[in-house]
């Protein structure tokens, strides 16, 4: 398991699990119950029971039930006269004796409905001064959840004795929180869910927009730091109360986890081993959790050993190179098994076909991706090249040289292999990195990460590429402006628009690959024929494949489009038309222009001319690649001037729109950005300049003291 779900690897062993629920989510902010987060909260206790686990509920919320109650009868019974008078505060016990009923009954309607029987249990603090009570208690509850009857526990707040404050030394529980920690102690639970109105413990109060959710906490480092909000609108503690609950349920042996009860399953995911919320546990101390102080010592980590990579010699860099490049090799067999788990599982959970298209390393994979490292390690060196050498005066010389960026973050679905082309453009380029792969390529990019960062030599350091195994540390990286450079996202239109709302950090990639081929009537039809199957059928899931294939109306009328679409059926592929193709073709309609298929699908729509096919790009392509297949050389110059996108070919087919294929070696991405960097991304866009001015004692002293030159002078080979 990844470094921060391996602090979550405990719940693969947990049977009975202790739900405690706040009066804050239990009712809305008018005080009425919110039936919708109750009825969501019992769905997931239907769904864990009949998963087999031991599920006992700790709930809040009778007293804001029973005030509820008793404002609207008193106010059913009063007089105009006394309605003028003040409002007495009513009696909280009296409160509680009317709302326990209420919520009960409310609990029993709802589990009645998904055929769980359900049981009441009311406690004081008084109740566990008795051993033979406790005695009773345990017994009670192992002979419920044999019958699979959840039991609810509350406090008998009508009858309650404490003193206020509700803490004291004299307590043995002072709100549902204890209460729900004691329990677990006392009925040697595995588990403690606290839900709460926020997503779990932050390091400030959760409306402070500087405030970080912590992953896991570990008091050492947390207690004393974190600042509270205010106590909850309703109940008696709010998280200052879960806190204390949660570390010494933990301190004692039963993990606990804070987290939102609004958020829909979030009991189900924590139990399925996801990192939300807070995880408090006996051990957390021993653990390096990324948690909001991790991801910058992560960022940090990588930047200092960016630098002393970039401190080697060019031939030590290199080595590194094809030091990883054997290690990928020597471990191939190693990587497989890795990753045909991840197809395996892909396959298992009914992931799309073109995602396990991506995912899948297929057989020689890895020596390609070796020989392009070895390509990329005997590459002229990147790092320091003189671009512009100026005499800004005499004896004063100014040098423009590329230099590295410093920290990447790059962000990817589905393709263990980008990991390895990412991880090489780093080091080539001297750049610190930061990976976060999919989830559905866990176990793939694990081996990778492992198997390249063992290359690494010491005195860089493996920390000079970090893996990010968790989606839940992403919006904290996305903060981190001031040390991370520049962010890489490459997937889908949805993921790459989330980074770019989500961080003050540069963005440099695509949304889409909306990919055309235009064929024109002047076009050989045999070439055209064995470009656009290429285009289309070579990898479909290719964000360079071709999506829409535009072609001249003339070609209706010779049969040329026929042919094209004959043969493309042959080859499997869908057709959908544009309006005008869809009638005069009589296929289905396409449901948008602006649509990447990723499989054995594209759109076919008729044009009148090459101005047209241009103009139908602009307006529904994505600027990454587009071609046209023509013989016309004046036909084909108009479309090469006149296209906007990244990559612009003639007579070939889209797929050559990639990095190795440009001689890049690798590409960490292709981007449709107009700033930076556009189409395949290689060592050169992982690079920036820097400005080396070497002088003689020179001084502005206002321009009067300097005669300046501004001679360029020739660059040495």
């Amino acid at each position: 398991m990844d470094a921060v779900d391996s602090t979550r690897a405990f719940v693969k062993g947990v049977k009975r699990v202790i739900v405690k629920v706040g009066t804050a989510v239990v009712t809305r902010a008018d005080g009425r119950v919110a039936l919708g987060r109750l009825g969501a909260l019992c769905e997931q206790i239907h769904e864990l029971n009949y998963q087999g686990y031991e599920v006992i509920l700790v709930t809040s919320g009778a007293v804001g039930v029973g005030r509820q109650r008793l404002r609207y009868r008193r106010l059913v019974n009063s007089s105009f006269a006394d309605l003028q008078k003040p409002q007495v505060e009513l009696d909280g016990k009296a409160c509680a004796a009317v709302g326990q009923n209420g919520l009960m009954a409310l609990y029993d309607t709802l589990f009645s409905q998904l055929d769980v029987t359900s049981a009441q249990l009311l406690v004081t603090d008084n109740d566990f001064r008795d051993p033979e009570f406790r005695k009773q208690l345990t017994e009670t509850v192992k002979s419920l959840l044999a019958l699979k009857v959840i039991p609810i526990f509350n406090e008998n707040d009508a009858v309650s004795t404490r003193r206020a404050p509700y803490e004291d030394s004299s307590g043995i529980f002072w709100d549902n929180d204890s209460l729900a920690a004691l329990l677990a102690l006392e009925l040697k639970a595995d588990l403690l869910v606290l839900l709460s109105d926020v997503d779990g413990l932050y390091s400030g109060p959760p409306s402070d927009p500087h405030s970080k959710l912590i992953h896991t906490y570990v008091k050492e480092r947390y207690e004393g730091l974190i600042t509270f909000g205010d106590k909850s609108r309703v109940g008696r503690g709010g998280m200052t109360a879960k806190v204390k609950a949660a570390v010494y349920a933990a301190h004692a042996g039963i993990p606990v986890v804070i987290t939102s009860g609004y958020a829909a399953n979030n009991i189900l995911k924590v139990l399925q081993g996801e990192c939300i919320g807070t995880l408090f546990h006996q051990d957390a101390q021993n653990w390096a959790p990324l948690g909001e102080v991790g991801a910058r010592e992560m960022a940090v980590a990588a930047r200092e050993s960016s630098r002393r990579l970039q401190a080697m010699s060019p031939q030590d860099r290199s080595k590194i190179l094809l030091d990883i490049a054997d290690a990928l090799e020597a471990n191939e067999k190693l990587i497989t098994i890795e990753n045909e788990a991840d197809v395996a599982a892909a396959q298992q959970a009914g992931y799309e076909k073109s995602l396990i298209s991506r995912l899948a390393i297929k057989p020689g994979k890895i020596s390609s991706l070796a020989n392009s490292i070895r390509v990329l390690a005997n590459m002229e060196e990147p790092i320091g090249h003189v671009l512009k050498r100026t005499e800004i005066a005499d004896g004063f010389l100014l040098e423009k040289t590329s230099s590295p960026l410093g920290v990447l973050l790059i962000i990817f679905e589905s393709r263990p292999d980008a990991l390895v082309q990412i991880a090489s453009l780093a080091i080539r380029s001297g750049n610190g990195l930061l990976l976060k792969g999919g989830k559905e390529a866990k176990r793939s990019n694990a081996i990778l990460h492992k198997v390249i960062t063992s290359a690494i030599p010491q005195k860089v350091g493996e920390r000079l590429i970090g893996l990010v195994t968790s989606r839940e540390e992403i919006p904290d990286l996305l903060k981190l402006d001031d040390v991370i450079d520049l962010v890489i996202p490459r997937g889908s239109n949805k993921l790459v628009s989330q980074i770019k709302e989500s961080t003050k950090i540069p963005v440099l990639g695509h949304a889409d690959g909306i990919c055309h081929v235009y064929v024109d009537k002047s076009a050989n039809m045999d070439m055209a024929k064995n470009i656009v199957l290429d285009a289309k059928t070579d990898y479909p899931a290719a964000c360079n494949a071709m999506e829409t294939l535009l072609v001249h109306k003339d070609l209706m009328q010779n049969g040329g489009l026929n042919v094209l679409i004959v043969e493309l059926q042959i080859k499997g592929v869908a057709i959908y038309g544009g309006p005008r193709a869809s009638s005069l073709l009589n296929v289905p309609e396409a449901r948008s222009f602006h649509h990447e298929y990723n499989s054995l699908a594209c759109t076919v729509e008729i044009v009148d001319d090459v101005c047209a096919a241009i103009d139908h790009i602009h307006r529904h392509g994505s600027a990454h690649t587009d071609s046209i297949i023509a013989e016309d050389l004046e036909v084909a110059e108009i479309f090469l001037r006149q296209v906007d996108s990244a990559a612009v070919f003639h007579n070939a087919s889209t797929r050559f729109s990639d990095g190795a294929r440009f001689g890049l070696g690798a590409e960490v991405g292709i981007s449709t950005s107009r700033i930076h960097a556009r189409g395949p991304v290689g060592v050169e866009g992982l690079l920036t300049t820097r400005w080396i001015a070497r002088g003689s004692g020179q001084v502005v002293d206002g321009d009067k003291g300097v005669v300046y030159t501004h001679k360029d002078l020739t660059l040495h080979a």
